[in-house]
């Protein structure tokens, strides 16, 4: 299937042009996105036991026929993050950018936001007069409805990334001293469709006093005394998933997937990242990639509900949390 063109007049904020102002509303350059089903639920029930295995499904879907091509030298890399009621979070990962500003690569900084999380938009507002030699600021708004079903966005950047690979990520991963060189390092000549950090470097599940955040947005860095312990990585997951740019134009992300192009009343369980390694047929590979930090929180911003189902969100995570570091 060919993918589906992106086009708008919306313009990226360079790090190095202070007085660029916030890109336009995306929603009429979404032309994949999908009105709300009837039958959205039971959909979303087979393409999760499709692309966990338990059905034989893959072959409604097309094929992965990219054949990416090997880059070498100075690549460029675009990260892609999403924001809602995650502020606190995300002036730690743009604050990471500004204190370790990549040398031998050129980094595009994607975040999709809505104006109706105005600190976030404050936020993005002051990053986008800092400078920082070799990384573009790039805003991109969305109605809250196509930012809550995470793909979308993910989806758009895929088809109309110009970079030579394009990094998933979430608001809660910190690019250290040395990361973003380390990655154009480890992916030269690479024609992986996809790769992921052999280990990063994760807190304990921290409350939002431990993370800090004052009422005005600022770049900063992460609460001093926060300890960080090295865990393996295993699969290319969610904010870990790092695209041969060649890949992601072609096959976009969760492109063809109705179910994941939809929008949703609240902001939806991001399922999609497992259907998006399904499609490509491949967990990922793991590459060395220095300085990968993440910020893991207790309290979920981005879900809303009545106090009780909060907590039993908080609950769960503590035991899940247990059950994967019993240490």
């Amino acid at each position: 299937m060919e993918a589906a063109s992106v086009q708008g007049d919306s313009k990226p904020l360079d790090a190095r042009d202070p007085s660029a102002a916030l890109c336009d509303l995306l929603a009429a350059d979404l032309p994949w996105v999908r009105e709300p089903s009837p039958w959205h639920g039971l959909q979303s029930e087979f393409v999760r036991r499709a692309a966990g295995g338990l059905l034989p499904l893959r072959s409604l879907w097309p094929a992965m026929d990219v054949v990416p091509a090997a880059r070498e030298g100075r690549l460029s890399v675009e990260l892609v993050s999403h924001c809602w009621n995650y502020s606190h979070l995300l002036e730690c990962q743009l604050g990471s950018l500004v204190a370790h500003a990549p040398r031998e690569v050129d980094v595009t900084m994607t975040v999709y936001f809505s104006r109706e999380d105005a600190r976030t938009e404050r936020l993005l507002e002051l990053a986008a007069a800092e400078r920082v030699e070799g990384v573009t600021w790039s805003w991109r708004e969305l109605p809250k409805e196509l930012l809550f079903r995470r793909s979308i966005g993910r989806n758009h950047a895929a088809l109309s990334t110009t970079a030579d690979w394009i990094w998933f990520t979430d608001c809660d991963v910190l690019f250290g001293d040395g990361c973003l060189d380390g990655l154009g390092r480890a992916l030269q000549g690479r024609r992986d469709p996809l790769v992921f950090p052999a280990v990063e470097r994760l807190t304990s599940l921290l409350e939002d006093e431990a993370l800090g955040g004052a009422a005005e947005p600022r770049l900063r860095q992460p609460e001093p005394g926060l300890e960080f312990v090295e865990v393996p990585v295993t699969k290319a997951k969610g904010p870990l998933q790092i695209t041969h740019g060649d890949v992601a134009r072609g096959m976009g992300y969760c492109r063809d997937m109705a179910v994941y192009q939809r929008p949703e009343p609240a902001f939806a369980k991001c399922r999609e990242d497992t259907a998006f390694r399904w499609l490509l047929g491949t967990q990922g590979v793991p590459v060395e990639v220095p300085g990968v930090s993440r910020l893991r929180h207790i309290s979920k911003g981005r879900y809303t509900g009545t106090a009780s189902g909060s907590l039993l969100r908080r609950t769960v995570r503590r035991a899940q949390d247990w059950l994967r570091h019993p240490g």
